[in-house]
């Protein structure tokens, strides 16, 4: 039965995307494997192993040539080293990113609160009250957030969210101030970097390997704001989405602390020796 469980449906000849229970159950017995057998026995006995068939989690390979080097140097900054030299006091690192498309749902009755024997009541039809584009900036060593809402995202507005970071202490007088991001197009490529050195000649954009978000820390905070701030999805318009994002800044500051970040140089190096060793796997020219 375990065994069954874990195979994908495809393999098994089943025209489903996943296998539940009851398809398990009826599969158990038209293959001879028993001859009768409850719901509730198979739910038992994968309980026991934690299995279950029916949940899935979504990833993706590393497909970046570079992708050992340019995660290295990421892992190095995180780790407060940068080229094989300890950062100093007066060298700071930044994680930014952009949160897209958040929208504003104005549901058609007011959302009731939970009561006795009573969830929260969220009303399933809304209007549509436009969208915007959060841009952050999490200082990852002083668990710091700079956050901004603009109208669409680009090199303009990336380069605002710049802009307000390095235009205030420490960071306008910092020696060195590292900048990691991914490839968006707001700033992908060597002209992305020749711009922000050129715009601030302490700032150096470090970016990450292609699909390599979950290495940007600034994506923790982002599933924070998602969690508590923006669902469920309910206001009245974008401009108290804004209100409230700006006031979720200064409330997570008062507690924040630098994410515990464990995913080092050595884990790097298991990794890639694994995705070495499976035959399938091919970097991308």
């Amino acid at each position: 039965m375990k065994s069954l469980a874990c195979e994908l449906p495809s393999r098994l000849g089943v025209p489903l995307s996943r296998l539940y229970v009851p398809d398990l159950r009826r599969e158990a017995i038209e293959r001879g494997i028993v001859a009768e057998i409850s719901g509730t026995t198979i739910w038992r006995r994968l309980s026991e192993d934690a299995i279950k068939p029916w949940q899935h989690r979504s990833w993706i390979f590393p497909r970046d040539p570079a992708f050992e080097t340019k995660a290295a140097r990421v892992l190095d900054l995180y780790a407060r080293e940068w080229e094989g030299k300890l950062l100093g006091d007066d060298d700071f690192v930044i994680s930014s990113d952009e949160k897209t498309s958040i929208q504003a749902r104005v549901r058609r009755q007011e959302t009731l609160a939970p009561a006795r024997g009573r969830t929260t009541r969220l009303e399933f039809e809304y209007k549509r009250g436009g969208a915007l584009q959060y841009l952050a900036a999490w200082d990852v060593h002083r668990a710091k957030i700079f956050g901004r809402c603009e109208p669409t995202t680009g090199i303009v507005p990336f380069d605002r969210l710049v802009d307000q970071v390095m235009t205030t202490e420490p960071y306008a007088s910092a020696r060195r101030v590292y900048w990691v991001v991914d490839n968006g197009s707001s700033h992908r490529g060597q002209a992305a970097c020749a711009r922000l050195s050129a715009r601030w000649p302490n700032a150096e954009l470090v970016q990450l390997p292609i699909h390599a978000s979950w290495l940007n820390q600034v994506e923790i905070y982002f599933s924070v704001i998602q969690r508590k701030v923006l669902s469920p999805n309910d206001s009245t318009d974008l401009a108290e989405i804004e209100s409230r994002l700006a006031a979720f800044e200064r409330r997570y500051e008062q507690a924040a602390e630098p994410f515990e970040w464990k995913f080092t140089r050595d884990d790097l190096i298991v990794l890639m020796k694994k995705l070495a060793d499976k035959p399938d796997y091919q970097l991308a020219a």
